[in-house]
């Protein structure tokens, strides 16, 4: 972040619009490069013409003359055009862009499903199926709003992807270069040298001393845009952490994840100006996508400076804003998995929840080993949980019907939760569904599809925080108020249910979870 007189004028800049509107307008970014405002990072990046290097917003050099500056909407577009990313501001490890978590329209799910690593494995073809576009359509519009298309995206995300496992590990180049994505050395070699002017070794000299030695494990610090709050993000996740799945250990939340070419660990630890990430996987192959899950379980491409500008605008709001600013919405890392303890979670308490689901887990996870810790399995998948046997599910026999049939549906394809997915459609369809009230719909639509509009008038928590404001508590009434919270209603909910005392908005202080 820019000194105070920089931070005071990024944030005139920035008054009244939206973050992801700042490449469209050349005299807004030519101020936010001139503040070094760091919130603006992976929103847009500045190219230089008489150096050809691009940057991040941010970058702590002196800022080059406005009439040498080019601004790109994506680094992939940067790269294209013939620049090759700044040796000191690293623009290579900005936040995502909070575009692509705020929108659901083609852009955006083709830009999650990218970094979710569907290019990687399927190629355009596939993450076109996904999306139910043809080739044409998808480049076309990436294209235009980005200027790259999927497959310049993708080389972006793995070159990210290989100066991570250069900087933090000591494998071979080789080894290196097949776990990025890259199909072959020479294009892995070619493309570091014309990203980043350095060859693989070269970047491997110049990384600070931080690698660590262990096979498999990796040491990384994901950015975010401040300020971030992590009381409320810690807390809800590891109040409701599964047992064998899930825990609180040493100060840090730590879970399991299913993962495309094996499973992994991650430790996820709260700093002042990053998350601490221990990740250990059994394929290295499973690197940016491990990355990309754990960043929208944390919701770290958020932009809080627009969200807490506009719910600040609501005087009853505005005092919580100004106690807690930067709360985030806890989000998942498998979408199926939290549709399934979103439905067990129905009309009982945390601890009931994880007791139930923990059964789950026990009974159809796959086992893993965990030598740092408590952790048992993964999560079972749809297709695990098809055979399950209603009369064991200590539910009422309503609930074991939603249950089953959620996972059918799940595991034939029929509803799908995944980056791709389209937020009213999935609400239709999810509706659908029998035991799927207005409830568990919005808790599916914030948690796991990651709508920062999804809302839940009905929540108990949240008319009891209403009331405790003086509003009235009527999901009519509260609908009606959160139409000022639009597009950012997930988050007001965030700051609602921390009025109240419970475990889910305090970090834990101590572990691992009991």
């Amino acid at each position: 972040m820019g000194d105070a007189g920089c931070m005071s004028t990024a944030q005139n800049v920035a008054h009244g619009e939206r973050l992801g509107e700042m490449h469209l307008d050349e005299e807004r970014c030519v101020r936010a490069v001139q503040a070094k405002d760091s919130r603006f990072d992976g929103v847009f990046f500045t190219a230089v013409t008489t150096t050809r290097i691009y940057c991040r917003p941010g970058c702590p050099v002196v800022p080059p003359k406005p009439g040498n500056m080019r601004f790109y909407p994506s680094a992939a577009a940067c790269q294209q055009a013939g620049y090759r990313a700044c040796k000191r501001c690293r623009p290579d490890t900005s936040p995502g862009s909070p575009e692509w978590d705020r929108r659901a329209d083609l852009v955006a799910r083709a830009m999650r499903l990218i970094g979710d690593g569907v290019v990687d494995r399927d190629g355009v073809p596939g993450l076109a199926a996904r999306l139910g576009y043809s080739t044409r359509q998808i480049e076309r519009q990436l294209l235009a709003e980005l200027g790259a298309g999927p497959l310049a995206l993708a080389r972006a995300q793995r070159a990210q992807t290989a100066r991570l496992l250069i900087e933090t590990s000591e494998l071979p180049m080789s080894d290196v270069a097949f776990a990025a994505g890259f199909s072959s050395i020479r294009a892995f070699n070619d493309t570091v040298k014309e990203v980043f002017a350095l060859s693989p070794s070269d970047l491997r000299v110049r990384a600070p001393r931080r690698r660590t030695a262990t096979p498999g494990v990796l040491a990384l610090r994901l950015p975010f845009r401040p300020p971030l709050n992590p009381s409320n993000l810690f807390g809800h996740l590891a109040a409701t952490a599964v047992p064998g799945v899930e825990e609180w250990r040493d100060g840090s939340y730590r879970r399991t994840l299913r993962l495309p070419h094996g499973h992994g660990i991650v430790a996820l630890t709260p700093g002042p100006d990053h998350i601490g990430c221990r990740l250990t996987l059994t394929d290295l192959r499973d690197l940016a996508v491990a990355i990309s899950r754990c960043r929208r379980l944390l919701d770290l491409d958020a932009d809080p400076v627009a969200v807490d500008g506009q719910l600040r605008a609501d005087p009853l709001l505005a005092p919580l804003v100004d106690a807690g600013a930067g709360r985030r919405v806890p989000r998942t890392v498998d979408e199926a998995e939290f549709a399934v303890r979103a439905v067990l979670g129905q009309q009982v308490s945390t601890a009931a929840a994880r007791t139930h689901a923990a059964r789950l887990v026990s009974a159809h996870g796959d086992p893993v080993e965990d030598a740092e810790g408590g952790l048992t399995h993964l999560f079972p998948t749809p297709e695990a949980l098809v055979s399950l046997d209603q009369e064991k599910l200590a539910l009422p026999r309503s609930r074991r019907v939603t249950v089953t049939t959620l996972v059918r549906h799940l595991a034939e394809g029929g509803l799908t939760l995944g980056p791709e997915s389209d937020w009213d459609e999935t609400r239709v369809r999810l509706a659908a569904l029998p035991g799927f009230g207005p409830w568990t719909v919005e808790a599916i639509a914030m948690r796991a599809l990651g709508d920062p509009d999804a809302f839940l008038p009905t929540d108990l928590g949240l008319r009891r925080a209403a009331q405790g404001l003086g509003l009235r508590s009527t999901p009519a009434a509260l609908t009606a108020r959160a139409a000022a919270w639009r597009p950012w209603r997930a988050y007001a909910t965030q700051y609602l249910w921390a009025t109240d005392d419970h475990p889910i908005n305090v970090l834990p202080t101590e572990g691992p979870t009991p």
